[in-house]
């Protein structure tokens, strides 16, 4: 079973991860024989924290209870808290995870803490534009491997920038392979459009669930 780890701290940009949380949690479009997934929100402590929308989040566990394993997958969303030094406990564990094989994916402020901590100099990676890492990373050393796109996927690590979300949600769906192939195309095509056609091929990718 893979477990994905959603990190929510105070300021946690609520609709950055709300693509990928509503469709791993919901199951709703999984194909019929997708691996099993659950999801649990992990913060620094077990208080409740108060995402940028205002929402109250009690956390399922802590960054301990994390399983450093290849099943486990991090997600990491934006926040304007990043540069607290209370968050160095959970770059330490993503470090862990990336090592370990497990995935970790990474949007917009959060792409500032990974870079700080140096985890994005050695790997393509994006975040909110060319020249932002270098603003806010005085110790950024991964220019040369900054790739100018909404979200880039390097194996168990993805990035991407504040205005990425849905391709972002794409890659990690993706990467945990849940859906079937057609069915991430046009579920991607129709958050991105807004087009009739797409949802409905977005339904008629799903007979699978009509047997069962």
């Amino acid at each position: 079973m893979m477990t994905v780890y959603v990190y929510v701290m105070d300021t946690l940009a609520d609709w950055e991860i709300g693509h990928v949380t509503a469709e791993l949690y919901s199951k709703r479009f999984f194909r019929a024989d997708a691996p099993e997934v659950r999801v649990k929100t992990v913060g620094r402590t077990m208080e409740p924290i108060t995402t940028m929308g205002g929402l109250t989040i009690l956390p399922d566990c802590t960054v301990d209870d994390i399983a450093v394993d290849a099943q486990s997958v991090l997600l990491l969303p934006g926040g304007n808290t990043w540069d607290r030094p209370e968050q160095d406990a959970i770059i330490r564990k993503a470090e862990e995870l990336l090592s370990a094989g497990a995935t970790v994916c990474a949007i917009c402020g959060a792409t500032v803490a990974l870079a700080n901590a140096g985890l994005l100099d050695d790997c393509p990676h994006t975040s909110n534009g060319e020249g932002f890492l270098d603003m806010m990373c005085p110790g950024y050393r991964g220019q040369r491997r900054y790739v100018a796109a909404p979200s880039v996927a390097d194996g168990n690590l993805i990035t991407a920038g504040g205005t990425g979300a849905l391709l972002w949600a794409k890659q990690i769906i993706e990467r945990l392979g849940v859906f079937r192939a057609d069915t991430l195309e046009a579920w991607t095509a129709y958050f991105g459009t807004g087009e009739a056609r797409h949802f409905f091929a977005l339904m008629q990718s799903l007979p699978e669930r009509d047997a069962q």
